[in-house]
């Protein structure tokens, strides 16, 4: 299980002590393997899924959904982040099958090396 602290929106904040606070909230990001699938929490709450397909030395993450009541608040991000994060960790290859999973890979290049060369231009990376 991977655990992130995240802050709320900004239309959320409350004064204290005359200084604006993000309200926080606890993200919990967990592999269901026997699912497989990585699961998200927003302080305890069911909050969304990625689905994944496991095969040697590759995941292919194939779809993401997100809860509409956790929409906008970065909580698809973590739990695209905490699994390429995971698959790093493992030594996995990654095929962002998922429109989601590839738009965030473009933001974020950082994590391009772990989609195979010859497959990155098929992914628009």
């Amino acid at each position: 299980m991977f655990h992130l602290r995240a802050g709320g929106r900004p239309s959320r904040w409350r004064r204290e002590a005359g200084r604006r606070s993000i309200p926080r909230v606890a993200i919990e990001v967990r592999d269901n393997a026997d699912e497989e699938r990585y699961e998200v929490t927003v302080d305890g709450e069911p909050a969304g899924l990625l689905i994944y397909r496991l095969s040697p030395g590759v995941i292919s993450l194939t779809h993401t959904e997100v809860d509409g009541a956790f929409g906008g608040r970065g909580v698809g991000s973590a739990l695209i982040g905490e699994a390429l994060d995971d698959a790093r960790r493992r030594e996995l290859e990654v095929l962002p099958i998922c429109p989601f999973v590839k738009a965030y890979l473009q933001k974020h290049r950082e994590y391009t090396d772990l989609v195979p060369e010859q497959r990155r231009e098929a992914f628009g990376l």
